[in-house]
């Protein structure tokens, strides 16, 4: 079953087709446009407005914090009840330099704020915060797909190697259009299409 839609897509692979050639054009967008500029770095309105121009097309709660509780695999997102307070605790962690980014990083993704496509719309907040921050970004192609995913599932107990995985993929390119869009492809290289187990309130 595909998840619920405002294209009336019932189908998850040709619901996992279409959302990323929607969310591909509008990341484009957000960078051609100079939206993304305009954004404040490391702010939960960034990473909200970032959701809402990705996926606003395809899900009505694109840019909301999410109402049901998600786990993926054994592990279980921060709940509902603590959401709110989580994503206002993070947005006050400082990020001045890089380990204290990757570690803003790894809270939300522990906070996992939206029904789907997190981790594509964090991919652009972190990098946003490491450009104002430090004038650099990752380049995505240079992250090991299994090496960056089992890092980030152990980063909540351990964040070591998820700052050594992003640290090594570094770049001054801040403001170069095709490392963006590599960071872009590398996003569904990375994730696809989530399955999450969702909770009953």
């Amino acid at each position: 079953m595909a998840l619920e839609n405002i294209l009336g897509i019932t189908d998850s692979a040709e619901l996992e087709r279409v959302q990323e050639q929607i969310s591909k054009k509008k990341a484009v967008w957000l960078f051609e446009s100079g939206r993304l500029d305009e954004l404040t770095p490391g702010s939960f309105e960034a990473l909200s407005e970032i959701h809402r121009v990705l996926f606003g097309e395809i899900y009505d709660f694109a840019g909301s914090i999410r109402t049901v509780n998600i786990a993926k695999g054994d592990f279980r997102f921060a709940p509902v009840m603590y959401l709110e307070s989580s994503v206002e605790h993070i947005e006050k962690m400082p990020q001045s330099n890089f380990d204290e980014i990757v570690e803003k990083y790894v809270e939300m993704n522990i906070a996992h704020p939206f029904r789907e496509g997190n981790g594509r719309s964090m991919r652009i907040w972190l990098d946003l915060m490491f450009k104002k921050e430090i004038q650099q970004v990752v380049d995505w192609s240079k992250v090991d797909k299994d090496d960056y995913l089992m890092a980030m599932e152990r980063s909540p107990i351990k964040d070591i190697e998820i700052k050594y995985v992003l640290r090594n993929a570094l770049t001054d390119l801040i403001d170069d259009r095709d490392m963006y869009m590599k960071g872009i492809d590398h996003s569904y290289y990375y994730e696809g299409y989530n399955i999450y187990k969702v909770e009953e309130l």
